[in-house]
């Protein structure tokens, strides 16, 4: 089975966002409960990689009240790796309240950390759930965003 980061991370998220235990366990329970998973250690590296750099973004990221009116422009790197329909989606979320501009900026950034070169708007919805997940007092934005994932995914079972 191949999996890739995006693989770890979901299984991570999927396992870990309803528990009551202790919501960061350290890495080497991590890695011990990802190895018995089945997935690679590499994988498993390449996530845990991902997740600390989830942390420092969000550490580093400053903004001005400047931004919160300004457009994004995507550069030719993220041209290349986010089609026009993923920043149309990016776009959107912001639009509609769901991501600030510095939450964007982060979730930019954790898609080209993906290392993917096929990323696509269901991926985009993962890293959204994961990145407001991992910041307090983002409860409404995290709901309003997993109801518009599963609102979206039962409308494709119909």
């Amino acid at each position: 089975m191949k999996e890739n980061v995006l693989d770890v991370l979901m299984y991570l998220f999927e396992t870990y966002v309803d528990t009551e235990d202790d919501p960061e366990p350290d890495q080497n329970e991590l890695r011990m409960e990802l190895s018995r998973a089945g997935f690679g250690d590499t994988e498993i590296e390449r996530a845990l990689d991902w997740l600390d750099g989830l942390t420092d973004q969000q550490e580093s990221l400053n903004y001005g009240s400047q931004t919160t009116h300004g457009t994004r422009i995507f550069n030719e790197f993220e041209h290349e790796r986010l089609d026009a329909h993923c920043r149309g989606y990016i776009t959107y979320l912001e639009q509609i309240g769901i991501l600030s501009p510095p939450q964007r900026e982060i979730l930019v950034d954790r898609l080209l950390a993906l290392e993917s070169t096929d990323i696509d708007v269901e991926q985009i919805k993962w890293v959204v759930l994961m990145v407001l997940f991992s910041q307090p007092g983002q409860e409404l934005a995290y709901a309003r965003m997993e109801d518009l994932v599963f609102e979206e995914t039962s409308d494709m079972l119909h």
